[in-house]
């Protein structure tokens, strides 16, 4: 279950044990709803992410069809690229998806250990990545964001790394605990306006902010059901008035924050 917010403010939640898009206003009220089971265009199988392009267009990582689909902003079906394999543009259960300013779309090609990158139409660019722990290398990378600036942040379980556009490693911060700026398991990033990073520890039960190079914000969350209290963190946007979304999937819900200057 995540979510990606439009730039005018729309929000679109991947509901994924439903296989369906459910998309809402910026105040929360139902619009309009896609998809269903399966693997023609427009249906889905077990979609675990979404991003809005800045034309507007959703782009869903439709993860056990191995492949990317996108769509206008009410949920017509327009194309969709990649089959299941390890060659440019194919993949292995691509778990996260990202759009940078100039409509370029990343995918973290999960089990294949890298990053895609694309044309907003779905033309290979270029890839990075291999499986390891130093840098540049991955460990089932979850979750891909991207700034302003496009500079690309990828979430492993317990790290995250900063690349230029064009995949040359910056920085990386994280380790595995519960410790400030460490992760117990990553499940999703989003970046702000301003360039800070947000990172949601699923099994933390939180969500960490920080600068564009790692050093810790502020955090918030803990177990529990209450209001501010997650049991299963996985989403996370942020939209452009700076207010943060974070879908808790275990309780079936979306929450909104608004954080102190």
């Amino acid at each position: 279950m995540s979510i990606a917010i439009a730039p005018e403010g729309s929000i679109y939640v991947v509901d994924t044990g439903n296989n369906r898009i459910q998309e809402f206003t910026a105040t929360a009220e139902f619009v309009t709803a896609w998809g269903t089971s399966g693997s023609a265009s427009g249906q889905f199988n077990t979609p675990r992410d979404a991003a809005v392009g800045p034309d507007g267009s959703v782009y869903v990582a439709d993860s056990e069809n191995h492949r990317i689909q996108k769509f206008t902003s009410s949920g017509q079906f327009v194309s969709a690229w990649g089959t299941h394999g390890s060659a440019n543009g194919q993949f292995d259960l691509p778990v996260s998806v990202a759009v940078g300013s100039d409509g370029s779309v990343y995918v973290a090609d999960s089990g294949n250990d890298r990053i895609q990158k694309f044309t907003a139409s779905g033309g290979f660019v270029t890839t990075w990545g291999s499986h390891g722990t130093g840098n540049g290398q991955f460990v089932e990378p979850c979750a891909v964001a991207v700034a302003a600036d496009d500079c690309v942040y990828v979430g492993e379980p317990h790290r995250i790394q900063a690349f230029s556009a064009t995949g040359e490693f910056v920085t990386s911060w994280g380790s595995e605990g519960s410790g400030d700026g460490q992760f117990q398991w990553l499940s999703n990033l989003a970046v702000g306006p301003d360039g800070a990073v947000f990172a949601v520890d699923a099994l933390g039960y939180r969500v960490q902010k920080f600068t564009s190079y790692g050093a810790l914000i502020t955090k918030w969350g803990d177990y529990g059901t209450l209001a501010g209290q997650f049991t299963g963190p996985a989403g996370i946007d942020v939209a452009p008035d700076g207010a943060v979304v974070v879908t808790d999937s275990m309780c079936d819900r979306v929450q909104k924050f608004v954080l102190a200057e």
